[in-house]
């Protein structure tokens, strides 16, 4: 079985300075929610073997803060394609993975996150929160075998359900 866990960056700062939208950084309340859900995975023992961030700052910054917080042992990666690359783009990216962790993190943006997810469960209707996660397991043993449609949602959980703060708001 293989496990793939999606994980929104956290929410960002849009009125800070940055060249383009790729530099855009995390918000206050986005850098809360990654800690958050970084020490929520670690609890529900349920760490990836391999993270991988989009290559947007947002997005790296939100991994790096959850890592940290959850203290997961695991590589991490940073990878241009899961920055604004389709679903059919991403599933044929994690086909090619040399690597085959039983769990997989991917660390990206909308609208691709949720498209993504429910076209490998069937076609199911999603929406990520800004810091969400979410899990699809696959009856597979690699990688290299995973296709649309043979997913099962594990669960789907927004920062706002479990932070404290007003970071998942």
């Amino acid at each position: 079985m293989r496990s793939l866990i999606l994980f929104r960056h956290g929410k960002s700062d849009w009125d800070a300075q940055f060249t383009s939208d790729h530099e855009r950084p995390l918000a206050h309340r986005g850098k809360e929610a990654a800690i958050c859900m970084g020490r929520m995975l670690s609890q529900a023992g349920q760490t990836p073997q391999l993270a991988v961030s989009s290559s947007a700052l947002r997005a790296r910054a939100t991994l790096q803060l959850a890592v940290r917080a959850g203290r997961w042992h695991c590589p991490i990666r940073i990878e241009d394609l899961l920055y604004g690359s389709s679903a059919e783009g991403v599933l044929s990216w994690i086909r090619s993975l040399d690597e085959n962790p039983e769990c997989l993190l991917l660390t990206g943006h909308e609208p691709n996150w949720s498209e993504l997810a429910g076209r490998l469960i069937g076609e199911g209707a999603i929406r990520m929160p800004t810091g969400a996660m979410l899990k699809i397991d696959f009856e597979f043993g690699s990688w290299k075998q995973i296709k649309f449609g043979r997913g099962e949602l594990k669960w789907l959980m927004p920062p706002k359900l479990i932070c404290r703060s007003k970071a998942g708001k």
